[in-house]
């Protein structure tokens, strides 16, 4: 006969408080308490949204509108079970919460829907790289990338491998900034010279001089047409849907995208790591140096390589950052976390929803969130 299981621990109201007054971030349903400290800072929602709420009862907000979550995030907080509440779960602890409770409530436009991962029952081992994995999934594959996970995700057997694979927000802006600067003055400098000339490659006659009065147009042009060709990238490359029986393909989409939704909280995964976009942007630095004169190739490059860094930048902040309600990046996270919880193939845009806004991919204004 299996042993019973332990009993629950038991707290009380006051040894609840003890544990939020030391920066503890608990909270119960009905009598059940959760600790969730270690999620505060990976909640879509900002982690001043989850500890508005330490100390009080979120039945409500599980299991009721405006936003029902899904039978999934319900079975996904049992994992952070700690104990029984004694006593009257309406009396003391309520009252004592007051004061851990801000203005802010939860919003259900950033709100998650999140998947349990039994590690026996699940269709990946967790305890082995997934990349080499993932395309044995076939027609399940798209269904199981698109039920996000809280935790980290390894790719490779290899360290090294692995290592190149992912790397720190900061990383972006201390690689690629220099570049952007060196490139601008370069360019710059080419301008003032007065003998930059577009078309002269095919006729001398009729080649137009480009002063350098166009230095700061063709700079944000190279902003703008990032920002159109990460709409791209992201909607027609990034959720591209593998065909089922394709092994690579199902693999090749799964590391240079499905990863991140199927593990959005996966903070060394959200920037492009330094090697594989250091390939891509040489690729476009090379077709703009072909096609256009150096300075003025080099200065749409610039531009779009700091769109590029500001892209990333955003991305990082809409996952762990937490706006201010009503603001515009508020707005953009709001957009962003529907993508990846309700709505991935609409809100493609990351800095901006212009495109999302002209190509009609904008995402419901209220999410629909299906119970499971």
């Amino acid at each position: 006969m299996a042993p019973a299981p332990p009993p629950a621990a038991s707290f009380s109201p006051s040894e609840v408080q003890r544990r939020l007054a030391a920066g503890a971030c608990w909270v119960r349903r009905g009598a059940r308490l959760y600790d969730l400290s270690s999620f505060v800072r990976h909640h879509p929602g900002g982690e001043q949204l989850l500890r508005a709420r330490a100390g009080q009862d979120i039945s409500a907000d599980l299991d009721g509108p405006p936003h029902r979550h899904s039978a999934n995030a319900r079975r996904w907080l049992e994992q952070y079970y700690v104990g029984e509440l004694r006593g009257d779960p309406q009396g003391s602890m309520e009252n004592e919460a007051v004061a851990f409770e801000e203005t802010q409530k939860t919003d259900p436009a950033v709100e998650p829907r999140f998947k349990v991962v039994d590690s026996d029952k699940d269709l990946v081992d967790w305890q082995k790289p997934l990349l080499w994995q993932v395309g044995h999934l076939g027609e399940k594959y798209d269904e199981w990338v698109h039920q996000p996970v809280t935790r980290p995700i390894r790719l490779f057997q290899s360290d090294f491998i692995e290592g190149l694979s992912k790397t720190v927000w900061y990383s972006v802006p201390v690689i690629w900034m220099p570049l952007v600067l060196y490139i601008s003055w370069s360019c710059y400098r080419t301008f003032a010279q007065g003998n930059v000339r577009l078309f002269a490659s095919f006729t001398t006659e009729h080649a137009v001089v480009v002063p350098k009065s166009m230095f700061p147009g063709l700079f944000m042009l190279g902003i703008f047409l990032w920002s159109l060709m990460e709409y791209f990238i992201h909607r027609f490359l990034f959720h591209m849907k593998p065909p089922s029986d394709s092994y690579y393909l199902i693999m090749l989409h799964f590391v240079m995208h499905g990863q991140h939704h199927k593990a959005p909280f996966d903070g060394s995964r959200l920037v492009f790591p330094p090697v594989p976009a250091s390939l891509g942007i040489g690729v476009f630095y090379v077709c703009l140096h072909l096609i256009l004169p150096e300075a003025v190739g080099g200065t749409l490059f610039a531009g779009g390589l700091l769109g590029y860094v500001l892209y990333d930048m955003t991305h990082y902040y809409l996952h762990f950052g937490s706006p201010p309600k009503g603001s515009y990046l508020y707005s953009l996270k709001a957009h962003h976390v529907k993508h990846h919880f309700a709505h991935q193939m609409s809100g493609f845009g990351i800095s901006t929803k212009l495109w999302d806004y002209c190509f009609h991919t904008l995402t419901p204004e209220k999410p629909h969130l299906k119970t499971q």
